[in-house]
């Protein structure tokens, strides 16, 4: 069945329609003024929709100030010379940075005010911020337009002027450790002409007169499109990482972090489907691979050996079938490793200690305060600490900051973030549920709902994601608590393509797999309705980026699962948009979606793509959200499907878009502007669900 313009003429869909580009493929024509005319007239139309609304949302933006703490003061950390926090004000938008010098705090000083610095930008994003080896000197990136493309600047501390070093580069930097008293290296990346970090540079500063650097010099550039390029440097400051990388192959080039000059070595040449990481403790290095299986397993290398033809690598922890190793931290003591538990989608932190001839002496995971939760080891600079900074949170509780006295074994708690208002976390509860899937593969699912009303169905919000690995975690918000205070549940659906169930969990849910990612949002939606949490009426799906894709998908083949559907900066031409390498991302999205130039691969993306399977259908309300700016998803995606989506309306739902003219991927760069954001996504959310104190007729 045709879309019959005649029956939507009043949708600004059906003014720009042109007969002979039936897919708006005329949309992704930036420079064209129809283009942006287009958008402006559907964001018109989202804003008369939603003008009944606005009270909510504004009720929804002051309850969410008044439940969070506005001003905010980090943790102090102290560094080798300084110790350094930031400082968030009550209305501001951006942090200040301060510093004193060690044992002395009454000798306190700003030195970095970015709410100062952002102040004469609509878009202001700081890429990385980076502190000399001797604390004196700060170099950052910042992005002033949401392309994602970054200028590099440095300062003397604390009150130099800023001097602008370089442009259009990445957001990340490192500094070697070759610092003197008038000479310093920092590395940078660079992209190509498909905004592909595709190099790694340094730039000899000239500490008396940085505007006379010299000019950068290239380090190692990365010529296959699949793979991208980053630069890191080891805890105990001995090594710079050079680490290129696709979705699923990596490779790692050394340096001396002394001494940056040198031509970088291979530890380990990629091959094809093998993905690891290197730490260093003096004497070791530390490889984490899944070369011997899916679930990664750790060796090491005696240091000694580094430069050898043939390396002669130990297992410390061998491959398991119930666990994937996530990641490694070294310490002089030892290592920190983060292990995913298969059957409960559960992270542990799991401590091991070794002795001068590196035997194990101690091998311990540490407690968790409940399950499921997230337990993470933050950011520790010195390589000898004997205590560790823990964060925990989990869908019920807020985030909360622990130092861990590795020899007492005594947790203090730093600081608990609190939470304002009627509704506390203690009224809450959280459950895990688990969904059958069309194979038989158990879904977990986890929600969250006002305690009280833990005994009857309620309208619900499905979040879900499920690709590259990633895993939905727990995580405490302070915006969720306006929908469940009003009495809504949130639940996520933990699919396969995410990473909650460890690597095989991602593996099941990628390239020829992917589909089982729709299968199983739509069983977690219906689990939550046949075990009594959800109001089968009442469920509104929200999926973000590669999560619009999930959601696209499953509201093309089962719009009747839903009230509604929340789609923000959503990945939904796949097809078209995998077709075209210059595109920033298409190629490093190879080992992910697959290549469309293989007809098998295609035929598979187009049967799942969510812009090639919209047809004539009665959709549920669609609130769709874009980014003029945005390099990752570009606006047209959104666009494009929301037209297609007007036309093809058979029913009386709404079908509305709204794209933010001065952001990128990420949304507004300012925490109040994104708050407002989130507020104005919330109403209709809740406006979807029942729950919204002004309802409106469509």
């Amino acid at each position: 069945m045709k879309a019959q313009l005649g029956i939507h003429s009043d949708l600004p869909a059906a003014r720009y329609y042109r007969a002979n580009d039936p897919q708006w493929y005329w949309l992704e024509e930036r420079d064209n003024a129809d283009v942006s005319d287009f958008l402006e007239a559907a964001n018109q139309q989202q804003a008369d929709w939603f003008t009944p609304l606005t009270p909510l949302e504004e009720a929804l933006y002051q309850s969410h100030l008044a439940r969070r703490e506005l001003a905010v003061t980090s943790l102090k950390t102290p560094l080798d010379h300084f110790t350094f926090w930031s400082k968030t004000g009550a209305k501001d938008d951006y942090p200040s940075w301060w510093r004193h010098p060690n044992n002395q705090p009454e000798q306190y000083e700003c030195f970095f005010d970015v709410s100062a610095r952002a102040a004469e930008y609509d878009f202001y994003d700081m890429g990385d911020m980076a502190l000399s080896p001797d604390e004196q000197w700060l170099a950052w990136t910042e992005d002033t337009q949401g392309d994602e493309r970054y200028t590099l600047w440095l300062k003397a501390l604390p009150n130099g002027s800023p001097v602008q070093l370089l442009s259009d580069i990445g957001a990340g930097l490192c500094w070697a450790e070759d610092q003197t008293a008038t000479t310093a290296t920092l590395l940078f990346t660079r992209f190509d002409d498909t905004q592909r970090p595709d190099s790694v540079w340094r730039i000899l500063l000239s500490l008396a007169n940085p505007s006379a650097s010299l000019a950068p010099e290239l380090v190692l550039r990365e010529d296959d499109p699949e793979f991208w390029i980053g630069i890191g440097k080891t805890r105990s400051r001995s090594w710079l990482l050079l680490e290129s990388g696709s979705k699923d192959t990596s490779e790692i080039h050394l340096l001396p972090a002394h001494s940056p000059a040198e031509t970088p070595r291979c530890i380990q040449q990629r091959q094809a489907g093998v993905e690891y990481s290197i730490d260093h403790r003096p004497g070791s290095f530390y490889r984490l691979h899944n070369q011997a299986g899916a679930h990664f397993q750790l060796d090491y290398l005696q240091e000694s050996q580094l430069g050898q033809r043939q390396l002669g690598w130990l297992t410390l922890i061998g491959h398991r079938e119930e666990a994937t190793l996530e990641g490694v931290d070294a310490f002089s003591w030892g290592l920190m490793l983060g292990e995913r538990d298969h059957d409960q989608a559960q992270v542990r932190l799991r401590r091991l200690v070794f002795d001068a001839q590196h035997a194990c002496t101690l091998d311990e995971y540490l407690a968790l305060p409940e399950q499921p939760c997230s337990q993470l080891l933050e950011d520790a600079p010195h390589f000898d600490s004997q205590v560790l900074r823990l964060r925990e949170e989990s869908f019920t509780q807020p985030p909360s900051w622990f130092a861990l006295d590795l020899t007492s074994g005594e947790r203090t708690l730093l600081k608990r973030a609190p939470v304002y208002g009627n509704l506390q976390p203690e009224q809450l509860i959280s459950k895990r549920l688990w969904a059958t899937s069309h194979d038989g593969e158990q879904v977990p699912v986890s929600v969250v709902m006002r305690a009280d009303l833990a005994d009857q169905p309620l309208p619900t919000l499905l979040y879900g994601y499920g690709a590259y690995g990633e895993a939905l975690d727990p995580w405490f918000s302070i915006a969720r608590l306006e929908l469940l205070e009003r009495g809504a549940a949130f639940a996520v659906a933990h699919v396969r393509g995410g990473g909650e169930r460890g690597e095989p969990w991602y593996l099941n849910g990628k390239m020829a797999h992917k589909e089982n990612s729709f299968h199983d949002f739509l069983a977690a939606r219906e689990a939550l309705v046949e075990q009594g949490v959800s109001d089968p009426q009442h469920v509104v799906a929200y999926g973000a980026s590669a999560g619009g894709l999930l959601v696209g998908t499953c509201i093309n083949r089962a719009p009747d699962a839903f009230c509604a559907a929340l789609l923000d900066v959503p990945f939904l031409d796949v097809l078209r948009t995998m077709q075209n390498p210059e595109l920033p991302l298409t190629t490093a999205e190879y080992s992910e979606w697959g290549n469309p130039e293989d007809p098998e691969v295609a035929e598979r993306i187009a049967a799942y793509s969510p812009i090639d399977n919209i047809k004539a259908q009665a959709y549920p309300a669609l609130w769709i959200e874009g980014s003029w700016f945005d390099t990752r998803v570009s606006y047209w995606e959104p666009a494009k499907f929301y037209a297609q989506v007007s036309l093809q309306q058979q029913g009386s739902a709404p079908v509305l878009m709204r794209t933010d003219m001065s952001s990128g991927h990420g949304g507004a760069s300012g925490r109040f502007k994104a708050w407002r954001d989130t507020a104005r996504q919330d109403a209709f959310i809740l406006w979807a669900l029942g729950l919204a104190k002004h309802s409106q007729t469509s």
